[in-house]
C-alpha cells in the first residue's frame, strides 16, 4: 500500500516526466536529421494527440461533459505550451546541439516562473530569490556568450539558442496558466485538448516541408523515434506533467526541471557526441545554481507541501482527503 502510494505520489510522476523528457531532447536532434524541423515536429506530437485521443476513448472519459469555455481554455493552452514551444524547439534543433537545448530550457524555464510569480506579487522577494535570479541571468548571459565557441556548433548555435529561450518562456508561461486550465477539467481531457490544438497548428506550419520528405527512405529506427517522442516523451509525459502542476502547483512542479539537464547531457554526450565550450559550461553552472536559489530558497518545496497537505487533511475532514487523492488519480 506504501509502495503504491509512493509510486502515485506527484514527486514520483514528476520525475518519470522529466527521465522522459530528458532523453527526448536527442531522440528529437536525431529526428530533425532525417526530417525537416516543422515536420519533426508535426510528427511528434500529431502522434501524441492520436495516443490521447485513444486513451481517452479506452478509459470512457470523453463522455463527461466538459464545458466549452473550460475546454476553449485547455485549447488554448496548447497553441502556446505545443505549437509554439515545439515551433522553436524543433527549429533551435536544427541550428544548434541538443545539449544546448537540455540546459536552457529547463533550466531557465523555472528561472521565468519564478520571475513572473515575484514580478507580480504572488510570492514575496527575498534575498535568496533575488539572489539566485541575479545568478541565473548572469549565467544565462555567460552561457550564450559561450556559443559557438570550444563546444562547437559554429555560426548557427548562437540563433538556435535563442530559439531555446524563446522555448523556455513558451514553457513557463504553460506552465502558470496549468491550475487555470486543469479548472473544471480531469488532465486526461485537459492534455488532450491542449495537444490536439497545438498538433493541428504544427500540421499546417508543416504541409508545405512534409513534399520534400521521402517518405518511404526512412530507416525503421526513425519511426521507432518517433513513436517513442510521440507516445512516451510527448503523450505521456505530459499527462504526467499536467497531473503534477495539478496538485504541487506550478513552482514546485517547475522544479522538477532540474533533473532534465543531468539526464539530457548524459543522452547528448553519449549517444551524439555533443559538448560544451568552457565559457558555456561555466555559464550553465551559474545558471543552475541561481535557479536552485531562485526556486528552492534553501528549503524542500516536497517536505513543506506533504505536511502542509497532511495538515490540511487533517482539519478537513474526508471530503479535503478524497479530493487529494482524486489530484492523484
Amino acid at each position: 500500500m506504501g509502495k503504491t502510494n509512493r509510486l502515485r505520489s506527484p514527486y514520483a510522476l514528476l520525475m518519470v516526466t522529466m527521465l522522459l523528457w530528458g532523453s527526448a531532447f536527442s531522440s528529437s536532434k536525431s529526428l530533425v536529421g532525417h526530417v525537416p524541423h516543422s515536420v519533426g515536429a508535426f510528427l511528434r506530437f500529431g502522434g501524441a494527440a492520436l495516443a490521447l485521443l485513444l486513451a481517452m476513448a479506452v478509459s470512457g472519459s470523453r463522455r463527461a461533459r466538459v464545458p466549452a469555455r473550460n475546454g476553449w481554455r485547455a485549447a488554448a493552452a496548447g497553441v502556446l505550451g505545443v505549437f509554439a514551444y515545439n515551433g522553436f524547439f524543433f527549429w533551435g534543433l536544427s541550428l544548434a546541439p541538443s545539449l544546448d537545448a537540455g540546459i536552457l530550457i529547463p533550466v531557465m524555464s523555472p528561472v521565468l516562473t519564478s520571475t513572473f510569480l515575484l514580478a507580480t506579487g504572488k510570492e514575496k522577494p527575498t534575498w535568496a530569490r533575488v539572489t539566485g535570479l541575479a545568478l541565473g541571468l548572469t549565467g544565462a548571459g555567460t552561457f550564450f556568450l559561450g556559443a559557438g565557441g570550444s563546444g562547437g556548433g559554429g555560426s548557427s548555435r548562437l540563433p538556435g539558442d535563442a530559439l531555446f529561450l524563446l522555448s523556455a518562456v513558451c514553457w513557463a508561461s504553460y506552465t502558470l496558466a496549468g491550475p487555470r486550465v486543469l479548472t473544471g477539467v480531469e488532465p486526461l481531457k485537459a492534455t488532450t485538448y491542449a495537444t490536439c490544438a497545438g498538433a493541428l497548428l504544427l500540421g499546417v506550419l508543416a504541409a508545405p516541408d512534409a513534399a520534400d520528405v521521402a517518405w518511404s527512405d526512412l530507416p525503421v529506427g526513425v519511426w521507432l523515434n518517433t513513436a517513442f517522442l510521440a507516445v512516451g516523451a510527448a503523450a505521456v509525459a505530459n499527462l504526467l506533467y499536467y497531473r503534477g502542476v495539478g496538485t504541487v502547483g506550478p513552482a514546485r512542479a517547475s522544479l522538477m526541471m532540474f533533473n532534465v539537464p543531468v539526464i539530457n547531457t548524459l543522452c547528448a554526450t553519449l549517444l551524439l557526441d555533443e559538448s560544451l565550450g568552457w565559457v558555456q559550461g561555466i555559464g550553465a553552472l551559474v545558471l543552475v545554481l541561481g535557479a536552485v536559489i531562485a526556486v528552492t530558497q534553501g528549503r524542500l518545496p516536497w517536505r513543506a507541501t506533504g505536511a502542509r497537505t497532511q495538515s490540511r487533511v487533517v482539519a478537513a475532514g474526508p471530503a479535503e482527503d478524497e479530493g487529494a487523492q482524486a489530484g492523484n488519480a
